[in-house]
């Protein structure tokens, strides 16, 4: 399904489980220049779906226009509010969790107050750019306030590893970078038992 916003259309792809009414929606994004067919957020929705949340795959605005780079992030959080408006119109009176991976995961965080998500799923979030630490982009982690955020990012990430008193929960994947080769039954470890509370 297409949802237009001020930014442009976005696409969205919503895998509902077998039941009439869902536990849960699990909104989750792309990094920057990815798309929703990684394999960290597809071994995500696979799980979220069988544990009984509904879950939609969202491409952004600049990424269905053919850009790789976001730009302005009020721009960019503006079109993610109107994009989880409209998923709520169509999976209405369940828990909302909102994420992605890397850029995505930063939406996820600066919108998590405003947006009313219960939760924020931060896969490889980008702490700082390369080599550049003193560019910390904690504050954008501590934007959820008291929304629970849980982080996965692998182990020898080049954008950093948030630090453990930033989020509810950070979990490291062993021998991986910002995007995962491997890992994946661990990223899943990492996240159903934080999914599950708004399974039951």
């Amino acid at each position: 399904m297409r949802i237009e916003t001020s930014a442009g259309p976005a696409e969205v792809e919503i895998d509902r489980p077998g039941q009439a009414k869902p536990a849960f929606l699990l909104v989750l994004t792309h990094g920057s220049g990815g798309g929703v067919d990684a394999k960290d957020i597809l071994a995500v929705r696979d799980s979220a779906v069988q544990l009984g949340g509904a879950v939609a795959l969202v491409t952004q605005p600049y990424r269905v226009a053919g850009r790789r780079a976001p730009g302005k992030a009020d721009v960019q959080d503006a079109a993610w509010l109107e994009i989880i408006a409209a998923l709520r119109k169509k999976v209405k009176g369940v828990p909302l969790i909102q994420g992605g991976r890397s850029n995505g995961a930063r939406v996820a965080c600066r919108t998590a107050q405003e947006a009313g998500a219960r939760g924020v799923l931060a896969l490889s979030f980008p702490l700082h750019p390369p080599g550049k630490p003193e560019k910390s982009r904690r504050e954008e982690l501590l934007a959820a306030g008291d929304i629970p955020v849980v982080v996965v990012n692998g182990a020898r990430d080049p954008f950093g590893i948030p630090d453990a008193a930033d989020a509810a929960e950070v979990r490291v994947i062993p021998g991986q970078a910002h995007s995962y080769r491997a890992g994946f039954d661990e990223i899943v470890a990492a996240v159903l038992p934080w999914l599950e509370r708004w399974a039951s």
